[in-house]
């Protein structure tokens, strides 16, 4: 079974059987239970929803049938087409919209397609808005509307520009600067929408683009997940380019990983570090990331007289917490920005202009100006477990085992040492616990995973 139910959308493979797949009778399903729910927070009001999706084979079909839905339940649609997630969030606010929907399985194969949806903040559902949207289409239970009062399309253009626009006028972001440093940079944009945004902004600013993987065909020329592993073809392209930088974006653009002139990586984990540096360089205050972020930004923060706090895994808990905090930057570390001075989303957008102005005004390589943060290293591991074992209890167990260290158990179990930490968390989908550990090396890493695995094994056992 591939459809995934969640508080942030559905999500599935493209084919098969109704209530297995993501057929295109779960779109009409799932466009029909979001479009409910819109109707019920603004009784009476004719409702304008934004419409973009990722460059992914089965998009054009998915966005169609999503479209005519939204049309039949009686809302207006604003379709923006092939689109990043955050040009949707900012659309939304744009068009003074009542939501949004996503077409993107974000860094998923090609296979797979999904639904995401956006309040009228252009904001991710929260908890209590995920779990109603869940009810309506368990229900199963929809009312459209009659001829007269179906919905029309109100828009059909890109967004893109607007977006860059907004990117480009914020005060932190220092276009001259960066047409002043005449960079070169290499983009590898996994043949998604981030092959024609990204090179746009970035020739805005004065860059000189290398395309790698830039025509939005939806063929996946590699794993889509902007990770190591995946990025040998531009991680030898830029310097073979004798270029400054690499910008690896995944197919949705919420995630920005960076890759150093010499053809290192600079780090998804610091992709947030470096962009928090220079945002608190000039605006003190606040900052947020999930628990199985790196140390490195609370290190940052601290260095800087400032406060970090940590939020549970996931998009809308951070920015709950950015809230909360009154954040001034925040974001994921697989390579997620939020800067609340534009919105709150991850942005890969603002995550390229804000490093860039920081790498112009530094005048230092990527290398060089990677080596000047904290050295951590995260190894990243799991446990399968079968499915009559109580993983809450295990959990609690090592909690107990561990009360003398730093816990906090918001979000399964993290145990915070002095000099490195590990999260453990258990999947929603699949009887397993995620084991994220951090620690100077990557061999210490892994030495600390290897040790709380045995700790479980052992509780298990008994």
């Amino acid at each position: 079974m591939t459809l995934i139910k969640s508080i942030s959308g559905f999500r599935g493979t493209i084919g098969g059987s109704v209530g297995d797949n993501l057929t295109p009778l779960d779109l009409v399903k799932f466009t029909s239970a979001y479009s409910q729910w819109l109707k019920e927070q603004n009784p009476g009001k004719k409702l304008k929803v934004v419409l973009g999706r990722d460059a992914r084979l089965s998009g054009a079909m998915a966005a169609s049938v999503v479209e005519g839905t939204l049309l039949g339940c009686g809302i207006d649609v604003i379709q923006i087409g092939l689109a990043t997630t955050p040009t949707v969030e900012v659309a939304v606010t744009g068009y003074g919209a009542d939501g949004g929907i996503i077409l993107t399985a974000s860094h998923n194969p090609k296979q797979w397609n999904a639904l995401k949806l956006l309040n009228g903040r252009g904001e991710f559902l929260n908890d209590a808005e995920g779990k109603k949207v869940l009810a309506i289409a368990a229900a199963d239970d929809y009312l459209y509307a009659p001829v007269d009062e179906l919905g029309q399309v109100i828009v059909r253009e890109s967004y893109d520009q607007q977006h860059i626009d907004a990117v480009l006028a914020l005060p932190l972001v220092d276009v001259e600067a960066v047409r002043a440093a005449r960079f070169k940079v290499v983009v590898d944009a996994v043949n998604s929408v981030g092959g024609t945004v990204i090179p746009a902004l970035l020739r805005q600013m004065g860059v000189e683009v290398v395309e790698l993987n830039c025509e939005p065909t939806g063929r996946f020329a590699h794993n889509p997940e902007p990770i190591p592993a995946n990025l040998t073809e531009i991680s030898a392209a830029v310097p073979a380019q004798k270029a400054d930088l690499g910008v690896v974006v995944d197919p949705d653009v919420d995630r920005l990983a960076l890759v150093c002139e010499d053809g290192s990586m600079f780090g998804e984990e610091y992709t947030l570090v470096s962009v928090a540096d220079y945002v608190l360089s000039h605006t003190p205050g606040n900052t947020v990331s999930n628990l199985s972020s790196s140390r490195a930004l609370a290190d940052v923060t601290a260095a800087h007289g400032c406060s970090y706090s940590a939020s549970a895994v996931g998009e809308v808990n951070v920015v709950a917490e950015m809230k909360r905090t009154g954040a001034v930057i925040g974001g994921e570390g697989n390579g997620g920005v939020i800067y609340p001075a534009l919105h709150y989303g991850r942005d890969a957008l603002v995550g390229v202009a804000l490093f860039l102005t920081l790498l112009a005004k530094k005048g230092v390589s990527a290398s060089a100006l990677r080596a000047q943060y904290p050295a951590y290293a995260i190894s990243k591991n799991k446990i399968e477990l079968t499915p009559e074992i109580d993983v809450d209890a295990v959990l609690a167990r090592m909690k107990e085992k561990y009360a003398s260290e730093k816990v906090n158990d918001i979000d399964g179990v993290k145990i915070d040492f002095p000099t490195e930490w590990v999260h453990l968390r258990k999947s929603n989908t699949e009887p397993i616990i995620r084991i994220y550990s951090e620690s100077s090396t990557e061999e210490q890493a892994d030495a600390l995973a290897r040790k709380i695995m045995a700790d479980i094994q052992s509780i298990i056992a008994r």
